[in-house]
Protein backbone atom coordinates (compact mmCIF):
# COMPACT_ATOMS: atom_id res chain seq x y z
CA UNK A 1 0.00 0.00 0.00
CA UNK A 2 2.56 2.52 0.91
CA UNK A 3 4.61 1.81 -2.79
CA UNK A 4 1.01 3.19 -4.19
CA UNK A 5 -0.15 5.87 -1.96
CA UNK A 6 2.64 8.13 -3.46
CA UNK A 7 0.79 7.82 -6.75
CA UNK A 8 -2.60 8.24 -5.40
CA UNK A 9 -0.79 11.59 -3.55
CA UNK A 10 0.49 12.61 -6.88
CA UNK A 11 -2.66 12.51 -9.18
CA UNK A 12 -4.15 13.88 -5.72
CA UNK A 13 -2.17 17.26 -5.79
CA UNK A 14 -2.23 17.26 -9.59
CA UNK A 15 -6.11 17.63 -9.08
CA UNK A 16 -5.08 20.29 -6.40
CA UNK A 17 -2.85 22.08 -8.64
CA UNK A 18 -5.69 22.12 -11.21
CA UNK A 19 -8.39 23.19 -8.86
CA UNK A 20 -6.23 26.35 -7.48
CA UNK A 21 -5.08 27.32 -11.14
CA UNK A 22 -9.21 27.04 -11.92
CA UNK A 23 -10.14 29.08 -8.61
CA UNK A 24 -7.49 31.80 -9.02
CA UNK A 25 -8.86 32.40 -13.11
CA UNK A 26 -11.89 32.78 -11.30
CA UNK A 27 -10.40 34.89 -8.58
CA UNK A 28 -9.32 37.05 -11.56
CA UNK A 29 -11.60 36.93 -14.14
CA UNK A 30 -15.23 36.66 -12.13
CA UNK A 31 -17.17 36.38 -15.73
CA UNK A 32 -15.83 32.75 -15.49
CA UNK A 33 -18.44 31.98 -12.95
CA UNK A 34 -17.26 28.75 -12.11
CA UNK A 35 -18.44 28.68 -8.69
CA UNK A 36 -15.52 27.95 -6.89
CA UNK A 37 -15.30 31.30 -4.81
CA UNK A 38 -16.75 31.47 -1.21
CA UNK A 39 -18.45 34.88 -0.58
CA UNK A 40 -17.75 34.72 3.06
CA UNK A 41 -14.18 35.26 2.25
CA UNK A 42 -12.18 38.86 1.69
CA UNK A 43 -10.64 39.14 -1.24
CA UNK A 44 -7.13 38.96 0.51
CA UNK A 45 -8.13 35.81 2.06
CA UNK A 46 -9.98 34.64 -1.05
CA UNK A 47 -6.61 35.01 -2.53
CA UNK A 48 -4.45 33.33 -0.28
CA UNK A 49 -6.92 30.23 -0.02
CA UNK A 50 -6.38 30.01 -4.22
CA UNK A 51 -2.89 31.20 -4.08
CA UNK A 52 -1.80 28.31 -0.98
CA UNK A 53 -3.69 25.32 -2.87
CA UNK A 54 -1.71 25.85 -6.54
CA UNK A 55 1.43 26.06 -4.55
CA UNK A 56 0.64 22.85 -2.57
CA UNK A 57 -0.24 20.85 -5.74
CA UNK A 58 2.79 22.44 -7.71
CA UNK A 59 5.46 21.93 -4.71
CA UNK A 60 4.63 18.35 -4.95
CA UNK A 61 3.79 17.52 -8.68
CA UNK A 62 7.20 19.37 -9.50
CA UNK A 63 8.94 18.01 -6.36
CA UNK A 64 7.94 14.79 -7.55
CA UNK A 65 8.39 14.44 -11.17
CA UNK A 66 12.22 16.14 -10.70
CA UNK A 67 12.93 14.31 -7.49
CA UNK A 68 13.48 17.45 -5.98
CA UNK A 69 15.34 15.85 -2.56
CA UNK A 70 12.71 18.54 0.08
CA UNK A 71 9.99 17.74 -1.90
CA UNK A 72 8.18 16.14 1.09
CA UNK A 73 9.39 19.04 3.37
CA UNK A 74 8.30 21.52 0.99
CA UNK A 75 4.95 20.13 1.11
CA UNK A 76 5.00 19.38 4.93
CA UNK A 77 5.43 23.34 4.94
CA UNK A 78 2.55 23.74 2.41
CA UNK A 79 0.20 21.72 4.70
CA UNK A 80 0.98 24.11 7.78
CA UNK A 81 -0.21 27.03 5.51
CA UNK A 82 -2.95 25.46 4.37
CA UNK A 83 -3.59 24.62 7.82
CA UNK A 84 -3.51 28.07 8.92
CA UNK A 85 -5.95 29.50 6.62
CA UNK A 86 -7.92 26.82 7.04
CA UNK A 87 -8.09 27.63 10.67
CA UNK A 88 -8.88 31.39 9.78
CA UNK A 89 -11.31 30.50 7.24
CA UNK A 90 -13.03 28.73 9.24
CA UNK A 91 -12.93 30.87 12.87
CA UNK A 92 -13.26 34.46 10.97
CA UNK A 93 -15.52 33.64 8.26
CA UNK A 94 -17.90 30.53 8.92
CA UNK A 95 -16.10 27.78 6.02
CA UNK A 96 -17.74 25.07 5.76
CA UNK A 97 -21.27 26.18 5.71
CA UNK A 98 -20.84 27.99 9.41
CA UNK A 99 -21.97 26.15 12.71
CA UNK A 100 -20.53 24.03 14.85
CA UNK A 101 -19.95 21.25 11.95
CA UNK A 102 -17.14 23.59 10.53
CA UNK A 103 -14.98 22.63 13.62
CA UNK A 104 -15.61 19.28 13.02
CA UNK A 105 -14.45 19.53 9.18
CA UNK A 106 -11.59 21.78 10.11
CA UNK A 107 -10.44 19.08 12.71
CA UNK A 108 -10.31 16.15 9.90
CA UNK A 109 -8.54 18.27 7.36
CA UNK A 110 -5.75 18.80 10.09
CA UNK A 111 -6.08 15.20 10.81
CA UNK A 112 -5.35 14.52 7.06
CA UNK A 113 -2.36 16.86 7.05
CA UNK A 114 -1.18 14.75 9.52
CA UNK A 115 -1.18 11.60 8.78
CA UNK A 116 0.06 12.55 4.94
CA UNK A 117 2.94 14.57 6.67
CA UNK A 118 4.06 11.63 8.66
CA UNK A 119 3.42 8.78 5.68
CA UNK A 120 5.67 11.75 3.64
CA UNK A 121 8.38 11.47 6.86
CA UNK A 122 8.37 7.57 7.25
CA UNK A 123 7.65 5.60 4.33
CA UNK A 124 10.58 4.05 2.88
CA UNK A 125 9.20 4.52 -0.72
CA UNK A 126 8.87 8.57 -0.37
CA UNK A 127 12.64 8.17 1.70
CA UNK A 128 14.13 6.16 -2.03
CA UNK A 129 11.91 8.10 -4.45
CA UNK A 130 13.33 11.69 -3.04
CA UNK A 131 17.21 9.76 -1.85
CA UNK A 132 16.41 11.95 1.43
CA UNK A 133 17.78 11.03 4.63
CA UNK A 134 14.13 11.52 6.63
CA UNK A 135 13.95 11.01 10.14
Amino acid sequence: MSKNLIYVLLAVKALMLVWGILGLIEYFVPAAGLGLQDENFPAGVQFLHWLLITLTGTVFVVGYTTGWTYTPFATITMYATLATICFVETVDFNAFGGGDRRFFIMALEYVLYIVLSTYLLRSEHVRMRFQATIG
